[in-house]
């Protein structure tokens, strides 16, 4: 089974976007922001990455850096 992350700030976007996800037959897991995100990338190793570029603290082109320059994470698709 594909392993997608959805990091969004949003709860009711996230939530939607994870139960689309299942429904469809993928392991889908959220993050409420950047840093999180960037945490369960490192930690569950997904398939494929959803991330929110608008977001505080930590924003998705902060996210696709720190992503970048882990070698465990650097190759992980985000879209």
């Amino acid at each position: 089974m594909k392993k997608i992350l959805v990091i969004e700030d949003e709860v009711f976007i996230r939530e939607n976007l994870i139960e689309l996800l299942e429904i469809e037959g993928f392991d889908a897991l959220g993050a409420e922001n950047g840093f999180a995100g960037v945490q369960l990338a490192k930690e569950y190793q997904p398939d494929l990455i959803l991330c929110d570029v608008m977001m505080p603290e930590l924003d998705g082109y902060g996210v696709l850096n720190a992503l970048r320059e882990d070698t465990a994470t650097a190759t992980i698709p985000l879209h």
